[in-house]
């Protein structure tokens, strides 16, 4: 019988795509595990998430930056993900940008969720910038990571309405829900080896 695909999941916030990733292990919908939670916020709601469920957590360390990690907390990162003997890192609200050497030591083995149907509205809280804009539909992407802000190649993708009389937060309880569904199907697809990429392009094998 195949193992399942062990999961390291970093992230800076309260974690809800991690419990909704934890939520689908546990249920058997997603052939995987998370083995350990990490984050470079000490009081980050993710870890006590991990805690209730008996999950290894820990803090990455203390940074003097906002956006990135320094080397050597970046390579300490790779360490307790190699500890733990992680073979996926799922990024759930991590709020640092990801660089060497973790680009390295997980080449093609890291992906990210995004709130809005990338290319469009990278960056920082996309739900207000959509709305912002005027656009119509927002969304939420799903993504492999490469060594750019928001601009690896797209797995999964689903669109989010927005509606008359729509606030920055009704619209982001509503992406929500999409990325609640959509990580764990992502994974999914990953744990069983059902994705190809061919250039920038992701394809599902069936």
């Amino acid at each position: 019988m195949t193992q399942p695909l062990r999961i390291g999941v970093l992230g800076s916030g309260s974690g809800s795509n991690c419990e909704a990733i934890m939520d689908a292990c546990a249920r058997g919908a997603v052939p995987a595990q998370v083995v350990v939670v990490l984050s470079d916020i000490a009081d980050a709601f993710i870890l006590e998430r991990a805690r209730r469920r008996g999950i290894p957590s820990a803090l990455i360390g203390q940074s003097r930056f906002k956006t990135k990690l320094e080397l050597e907390l970046e390579a300490h990162l790779v360490a307790l993900l190699r500890e733990a003997r992680v073979e996926l890192v799922a990024l759930a609200g991590y709020m640092r940008v990801v660089k060497q050497p973790l680009l390295e030591a997980f080449a093609g083995r890291i992906v990210n969720i995004h709130p809005s149907l990338l290319p469009s509205f990278p960056g920082l809280k996309s739900w207000e910038q959509a709305l912002n804009y005027g656009a119509k539909v927002a969304g939420v992407t799903v993504h492999f990571v490469n060594e750019g802000v928001d601009t690896g190649p797209i797995i999964l993708q689903e669109a989010a309405p927005i509606l008359p009389g729509d606030t920055a937060e009704s619209l982001h309880q509503r992406i929500h829900a999409v990325e609640h569904k959509l990580y764990p199907e992502a994974i999914r697809l990953i744990a069983e080896e059902r994705l190809r990429i061919v250039g920038r392009r992701v394809d599902v094998v069936r």
